[in-house]
């Protein structure tokens, strides 16, 4: 049935659901409904804990923040108390009231029991861009929950499937882009076949397709690329790479929207507020229930393909990058180092990317 839609686009929907705070239904037959504690309502709290005993699913690294007990390994499911409401919800996923109200407890953690839809939920739930906790109660006919409410309902191993895999970007438009750098500028726009975020490619000059180009990974930071922040140096690596591409003549800087290594500007803000309370980067993605970085760097070696190159002199201070471009077939000829200069502001920033983070700086 053609005007079916797939599960990545089923997925998509259930993105944009939670993001304004539907329920989503995952399974064939017993099931679970699940709700993004980040934008959970007090009136979808009480019709959810209406269907029966919801737990909240968070992350390992947001429960050891808790004290709470992840027994099953890389989450924890938070049994609601009789009193727990709306707001009771947000404060143990978000970690903005922590330092003024650090008892949220005792936090009771359920043990036995089969976790995998709780799993995903939280795979969903960061796949929006929202906090990586979830609601989430068990319904036994997932399908017939979802026609009566009108409910997004996804297939369990069809979602797991997709939001593991790494979707094929396809050129968009090009157009030629005159530049402070360059004025032989060229901009290229990539869009995944799941229609989500786009991610662009600076093409300076006419790069030789049969030898390795001068190339840059740079993941997109609003507040140092465009308002010129001096906590990172993320502005700086981006206009020194352009303008070394532009003294060579040649060159292609990929540039990634994912913001915050991949958390996204909202919950990147979130990180610079309890960078303000003392945390450090990796600390406060933790206290966030994030990884280090969550950023998927396949997408620039599927740019780089789409645009005939399989050989790059790669511009990265990060031996992630390199690593990540050689396992998936890119040729990483050359490391080139890109030091910019520090301040007061973003010094510690970079003592945590060379200690925590395995920067060459």
């Amino acid at each position: 049935m053609p005007l079916l839609p797939t599960p990545s686009e089923l997925a998509a929907r259930a993105r944009a659901d939670l993001r304004v705070g539907l329920p989503v239904v995952i399974g064939d037959g017993p099931g679970v409904a699940i709700l993004a504690a980040e934008t959970l309502t007090t009136a979808r709290l009480d019709a959810i804990r209406s269907i029966g005993a919801t737990v909240l699913a968070i992350t390992d690294r947001r429960a050891s923040t808790l004290k709470a007990r992840a027994y099953d390994g890389d989450l924890a499911r938070i049994t609601l108390p009789s009193d727990a409401d709306a707001r009771w919800v947000r404060a143990v996923a978000d970690p903005a009231g922590d330092l003024h109200n650090p008892m949220k407890g005792p936090l009771v953690a359920n043990r036995g029991g089969e976790a995998a839809l709780h799993r995903l939920a939280i795979a969903l739930v960061k796949s929006a861009q929202l906090l990586p906790a979830a609601l989430v109660v068990d319904i036994p006919n997932a399908a017939q929950f979802a026609s009566e409410h009108h409910l997004t309902r996804l297939s369990p191993e069809a979602t797991h499937h997709d939001l593991v895999i790494h979707h094929t970007l396809n050129p968009v438009a090009a157009a030629r882009l005159p530049m402070e750098a360059s004025e032989a500028g060229r901009l290229h726009i990539f869009r995944p076949d799941n229609g989500g975020t786009e991610h662009y490619a600076i093409e300076i000059g006419r790069p030789d397709r049969g030898q390795p180009v001068l190339t840059r990974l740079h993941s997109a930071c609003f507040t140092g690329d465009v308002l010129g922040s001096l906590k990172c140096d993320c502005g700086p690596q981006l206009r020194t790479a352009l303008a070394e591409m532009g003294k060579a003549g040649a060159g292609v800087l990929l540039y990634l929207n994912q913001e915050g290594r991949g958390i996204g500007l909202a919950n990147k803000m979130r990180a610079y507020s309890l960078q303000d309370q003392g945390f450090d980067t990796v600390e406060a993605n933790h206290r966030l229930g994030f990884e280090d970085d969550e950023r998927d760097f396949r997408l620039g070696a599927d740019i780089l393909r789409r645009m005939g190159f399989d050989a790059v002199r790669l511009m990265t201070n990060n031996p992630r990058k390199v690593a990540m471009m050689e396992g998936e077939g890119v040729s990483v000829v050359e490391r080139v180092p890109l030091i910019t200069g520090t301040n007061r502001h973003n010094a510690h920033y970079l003592d945590v990317k060379a200690k925590k983070s395995g920067h060459l700086l």
